[in-house]
């Protein structure tokens, strides 16, 4: 049954994205779709006023499409008869803080429990959801054409920079292909997923690095404002005059990020209208949708953006897309970072020719053989997630295992990882043999803003073991003695190590 026989029959329809700064643009296309339905959005950035009226609108079943991002997959909505997840792939759905969940899963039982369908959307979907579809708990429906018709996939060309030289990172190939656009009257996009001026500013003398005192982490370089900023706590300071430890005046940015960029661009192509797009040149819906008029208006030549312009988007006059720095995710620590490398190349790609303007994309890497660029260029999503898949069994990653994390923060590492080898110590973990205890180890980040962390990995090949194990475990966590200012929470199914 499609969406309108659904609301032909009197039910609602609960569409999610994953961020904010999607729902303007798709609001006013559900709209333009559906003129005769009532549509409400739900997200933080509205009024309470507005968002209280549209929540009530939901309740009572007067709004026949609710659109919002995750917290809206609770709202009650009385004629709820389809669930649809956009983007379904993206990280955003998962809460990380506070109360922890999927909305994206949350989705996915509420709609078992209610008895309507639910469609998970994405062109690069998750490899879990990848696997339950190839499985056969859910349905694959494939979509072999655009939107707009007229609109071809885009030319994906693999860039070997290994022995070309590059200026602030971009290659002669790319700057001739922004200086085609121009000619042309069409729009370029530059991606480079890292704000600020550079990542670090250092010393070379002494080999002092901008770090954060909260933070395992460096203190980013913001020209424009002289600041150096923490893009995780948001601690920040002014540039120094000279370097702190040896006095040396002579001290460097390393590295590079949209800022800096944006600056080299503005002096290769000083008649460009240039328009740096990141979180902080929009910091409001209302600056991201005065961003967006003029970017459709036609009034910006070269975009220069992070991951805020990789999603959803629709430039008819956007023809060429070059990334730059994608390497550093291919060799992360973290097992999942090829999958969300793919997807966010994938999305940015997908900017390009969405009407009857041809595409091209260039991507700037040093390791151009890599089986993950290969697919790229050759829009083959099944070839990747099938490798990604195999390695993954192989390993016993998800989705061959199911995981929790047990994680610890406290003002000494000490404690929290006392904490959590007390927790693995525990009479009744030895109850559960389909479940598997880790090591505690610090994180990945070990500080953040003042906090040492720590974490405890709990693994099973089963899924019921797992569950059945939790909450037994958790309620003898509970009744741990722990120093008073450590804290503590159990996350299933974790994202970030």
């Amino acid at each position: 049954m499609t969406p309108c026989s659904r609301w032909a029959a009197g039910r609602q329809a609960l569409l999610l994205v994953p961020e904010i700064n999607l729902t303007p643009q798709l609001e006013e296309r559900v709209r333009v779709r559906f003129p005769q339905r009532t549509v409400v959005a739900l997200h933080s950035e509205l009024a309470e006023a507005a968002r209280e009226r549209n929540w009530r609108a939901a309740f009572a079943g007067s709004a026949d499409i609710v659109l919002g991002t995750r917290l809206a997959i609770f709202t009650p909505m009385p004629r709820l008869g389809l669930i649809v997840v956009d983007e379904e792939h993206d990280a955003s759905f998962k809460q990380q803080d506070g109360m922890r969940y999927s909305a994206r899963d949350v989705a996915v039982v509420r709609a078992r429990q209610a008895g309507v369908p639910i469609v998970l959307g994405s062109a690069t979907p998750s490899l879990e959801t990848w696997a339950n579809a190839h499985g056969g708990r859910y349905g694959l429906l494939t979509l072999r054409e655009r939107a707009n018709r007229q609109a071809r996939l885009p030319q994906i060309r693999i860039l070997d920079t290994r022995r070309l030289p590059l200026q602030e990172g971009v290659s002669k190939q790319l700057v001739e292909g922004i200086q085609q656009r121009l000619a042309r009257g069409e729009q370029s996009l530059v991606f480079l997923n890292r704000r600020g001026y550079a990542p670090v500013l250092a010393c070379p003398a002494c080999g002092w690095v901008s770090r954060c005192q909260r933070c395992a982490a460096n203190l980013v370089l913001h020209q424009a404002d002289r600041r150096l900023r923490c893009h995780h706590c948001g601690c920040e300071q002014r540039v120094p005059k000279a370097c702190p430890t040896c006095g040396n005046q002579d001290i460097h940015p390393y590295g590079r990020g949209t800022q800096r960029v944006e600056e080299w661009l503005q002096g290769e192509f000083p008649d460009a209208r240039i328009l740096r797009v990141d979180r902080d040149s929009v910091k409001s819906r209302k600056q991201w949708e005065a961003m967006l008029e003029r970017i459709h208006g036609g009034e910006a030549d070269i975009l220069v953006g992070t991951q805020m312009l990789a999603k959803g988007h629709d430039f008819p006059r956007l023809t060429l897309v070059g990334v730059l720095g994608a390497d550093a995710a291919l060799y992360s620590a973290d097992w999942r970072a090829p999958e969300r490398l793919f997807a966010q190349l994938m999305q940015v790609a997908g900017r390009a020719g969405r009407a009857e303007l041809q595409g091209e994309v260039v991507i700037q890497t040093q390791y151009p053989d890599h089986p993950l660029f290969a697919a790229l260029a050759a829009h083959d999503y099944a070839g990747f997630a099938a490798g990604q898949l195999k390695e993954r069994e192989q390993a016993g990653f998800p989705p061959y295992a199911f995981q929790a994390v047990l994680r610890a923060e406290a003002p000494q590492m000490a404690d929290a990882i006392a904490f959590l080898k007390a927790a693995a110590s525990l009479p009744l973990v030895a109850a559960h043999e389909q479940v598997m205890l880790y090591d505690p180890v610090p994180m990945r980040m070990a500080r953040l803003a003042s906090l040492e962390r720590g974490q405890l990995l709990a693994e099973s090949m089963s899924r019921p073991a797992l569950q059945a194990f939790l909450p037994h475990w958790r309620e003898a966590i509970e009744a741990l003695k722990s120093p008073a200012r450590l804290r503590w929470h159990l996350e299933v199914d974790p994202l970030e190590f």
